[in-house]
C-alpha cells in the first residue's frame, strides 16, 4: 500500500469510523488526505488479505468521493467527459468509467450508477475529489446540479461470505448481480447497496448517512465471518485481481489503451459506433485503438521471493531499459511476489522474460496474464 504525498503540516481528515478503527487497534497512516487504517492489531496484512479471500472483510472506504449528478439529459452531458454510453445504462446498473483529458490521458477512474433517467450516483477516488468536482462543474453546464454527499460514509464488504451476511441484513441484496444496486433499509438505516468492489471477490458497497456508519459497521462485524480489514490488504487484494490504482498505474499521461482498459470504452463510442467519439481525447484514443500503442500495462510474475515494487526499472535480457513497475508487492493468495507495470509493446507478449532492478540486483520476471487470482464476481 502506498501512502500519498500529503503535506506533513496539513491536518488530515477522518472518516466517521475513525474511533472504531482506534478501538479495533488500527494502525493509522496518511492516505489521500485522511487518517486511515493500514492494518489492525491481531491479524496484520497477510492474514487480513487471506480472511477476505476465505470469508468476509469490511473496509472503510468513506474517504472516496460520492456525488449525485442530476438534471435533464444528465447522462448525455456526462458522456462528454467519459468514453461510456451512460444513456444505455439500465436503472440501478453501474459502469466503470474514466475521465479523460484532451491528450487522451486519464484524469481519474470512477463508478457511475444510474439512479433514474435524470439522476446519476458517482463514486470518485479520494485523492482526486477536488479536481474531479472542478472538472465536472467546468464542463457539465449550469443545467446539471452536482451534489457532493459530504454527510455520507461508504463501506465495502468483500469476500465469499459477504452475500450471506448481506442476505440477513437486507434480503433484497441477494437478488443483485455484479454492478447493480438497490435502496434498502439495514437495521432501520436507509442505504444504497451495490454488488461491486475492489478485491476481485464477490462483495457489496454500502452508501449510508455518516451518522449511522459506526452502528452499521459494528452490526456487520458482529457476524463471525466478518473482520475489519485495512488499506494494506485492500492494496494486495486489488493487485492480485489485476485492478489499477489511480496515481500509480493510471495518470494523466497514460491513455486507456496503454493501460489495457480498451474494454472500458463502450462499443457505441468507438469508431463506427452510433455515438462515436464526442469525449475528451477521443481522437487520440480512437486512433490508438486502430493503430496501436508503443507501451502497454502488463502483469509480471516474479521469480524468487524478493518483492518488486513501484518504480523498479524493467530491462530486457540484453540489458535495455524497456519499462517500469507501477504496482508491486507480495501476493498472499499466491504466496509469491507479483507486480504490474508498463513495458514497450515489443516486450508485452505473455511469456516474455525480463529483469527488474531491485537494489542494484536483477530479479527475473515474466510477463503473465492478469488477473493473477481469478475474479469471483457474481454475475447470476
Amino acid at each position: 500500500m502506498s501512502a500519498d504525498d500529503t503535506n506533513a503540516n496539513e491536518k488530515l481528515a477522518r472518516t466517521p469510523l475513525y474511533d472504531l478503527h482506534l478501538e479495533l487497534g488500527g494502525k493509522m497512516v496518511s492516505f489521500a488526505g485522511y487518517e486511515m487504517p493500514v492494518q489492525y492489531k491481531g491479524m496484520g496484512i497477510i492474514k487480513e488479505h487471506l480472511h477476505t479471500r476465505a470469508q468476509a472483510g469490511l473496509f472503510d472506504v468513506s474517504h472516496m468521493g460520492q456525488l449525485i449528478l442530476s438534471g435533464d439529459r444528465v447522462a448525455q452531458s456526462l458522456e462528454k467527459l467519459v468514453p461510456v454510453d451512460v444513456e444505455a445504462l439500465g436503472l440501478n446498473k453501474q459502469t466503470y468509467a474514466l475521465f479523460t483529458n484532451e491528450s487522451g490521458g486519464i484524469l481519474d477512474d470512477l463508478i457511475i450508477t444510474k439512479w433514474s433517467e435524470n439522476q446519476l450516483f458517482v463514486v470518485i477516488n479520494a485523492a482526486c475529489k477536488t479536481q474531479d468536482i472542478a472538472h465536472l462543474r467546468a464542463n457539465l453546464g449550469a443545467d446539471i446540479h452536482l451534489e457532493p454527499l459530504l454527510d455520507h460514509a461508504l463501506l465495502a464488504l468483500q469476500g465469499p461470505e459477504a452475500k450471506n451476511i448481506m442476505a440477513e441484513l437486507a434480503p433484497q441484496t441477494a437478488e443483485l448481480v455484479f454492478m447493480s444496486g438497490c435502496a434498502v433499509s439495514i437495521d432501520g438505516v436507509e442505504t444504497y447497496v451495490t454488488r461491486s468492489g475492489y478485491t476481485g471477490e464477490d462483495g457489496f458497497e454500502i452508501s449510508l448517512p455518516a451518522q449511522h456508519a459506526d452502528k452499521i459497521a459494528r452490526r456487520i462485524l458482529s457476524f463471525e465471518q466478518a473482520a475489519a480489514i485495512g488499506l494494506g490488504a485492500r492494496d494486495s487484494l486489488r493487485l492480485e485481481a489485476g485492478l489499477c490504482l489511480y496515481g500509480h498505474d493510471l495518470n494523466s499521461q497514460t491513455s486507456p489503451i496503454e493501460a489495457a482498459l480498451n474494454w472500458s470504452i463502450s462499443k457505441s463510442r468507438r469508431t463506427g459506433g452510433d455515438k462515436a467519439g464526442g469525449f475528451m481525447g477521443a481522437q487520440v484514443i480512437l486512433s490508438q485503438m486502430a493503430g496501436g500503442v508503443t507501451r502497454k500495462r502488463v502483469g509480471l510474475q516474479v521469480e524468487g521471493r524478493v518483492p518488486v515494487r513501484e518504480g523498479a526499472k524493467l530491462m530486457d535480457r540484453a540489458g535495455n531499459l524497456v519499462g517500469a513497475v507501477t504496482s508491486g508487492g507480495f501476493g498472499p493468495t499466491l504466496a509469491a511476489p507479483i507486480a504490474m507495470g508498463y513495458v514497450a509493446i515489443e516486450q508485452a507478449q505473455i511469456g516474455t522474460e525480463l529483469n527488474a532492478e531491485v537494489r542494484d540486483k536483477l530479479i527475473p520476471v515474466q510477463v503473465t496474464k492478469m488477473p493473477f487470482v481469478p475474479q469471483r464476481y457474481f454475475r447470476g
